[in-house]
């Protein structure tokens, strides 16, 4: 099954309120509306594109080492993959995506690293939940999401479902902002050049793992010894 048929299965039990989630349909509305503005704000036609420069950037990992963009593209291609945190159903079963094409990327060359704005206890959280062997990165504030130009306000009435469904993002972000990223992920050449973006404001939707092994390939064979 491909990872969005999954994703589409898991979407289609929830938004039907079976349980265990027994969802109302006013919460289901709610969602619809946030993600159809987003759509509709044009956001993530703002986003970095293929062609742009990636910005470079050090984040920790869930034990507090740094891992630093420019040192990973010494090494080969970068895939980067941005989520909102391991609350998120849909961004679960696309980390456990991710790791399941992890082989085929060691095989090319590239390193595979996930960026979210959450703590680190809630990345070690990430890692334990998806059996996930690549790092994981916390995005403090968001800043590098916001040089990729992913990071967005949630509007009031999601923040107010957000609070009644005891999902604090502040807590769990440790930022007050009420901010995250669109998913996105991203191929990166060893020379800082995006080869590959793909942007949904829509979370529900995400593209296949496999999708972006054109690019690494190609990456991969003008690799810098």
């Amino acid at each position: 099954m491909t990872l969005q048929a999954k994703l589409d299965a898991f979407k289609a039990d929830f938004e039907a309120g079976k349980p265990p989630y027994n969802v109302p349909p006013s919460v289901i509305e709610t969602m619809h509306r946030a993600t159809a503005e987003l759509i509709a704000s044009g956001a993530a036609e703002r986003a970095l594109k293929a062609g742009n420069m990636a910005p470079v950037f050090t984040l920790n990992d869930p034990k507090g080492k740094p891992v630093s963009s420019a040192e990973l593209l010494k090494k080969g291609p970068l895939v980067l993959s941005f989520y909102r945190g391991v609350w998120c159903p849909y961004c679960n079963m696309d980390l456990q995506a991710l790791e399941a094409a992890k082989p085929e990327f060691d095989r090319l060359g590239a390193s595979l690293v996930a960026i979210s704005p959450q703590t680190a206890p809630n990345s070690r959280k990430s890692v334990r939940q998806n059996s996930l062997t690549f790092p994981i990165l916390s995005d403090a504030r968001g800043e590098v999401a916001a040089a990729f130009g992913l990071r967005f306000q949630l509007p009031g009435y999601l923040i107010d479902l957000y609070k009644s469904l005891k999902n604090d993002l502040p807590s769990f972000n440790d930022d007050p902002s009420w901010t995250l990223p669109m998913p996105a992920r991203y191929v990166i050449g060893q020379d800082g050049t995006i080869l590959y973006a793909e942007v949904n404001p829509d979370y529900t939707r995400r593209p296949e793992p496999e999708d972006m092994l054109p690019t690494v390939r190609d990456a991969a064979l003008k690799r810098v010894a």
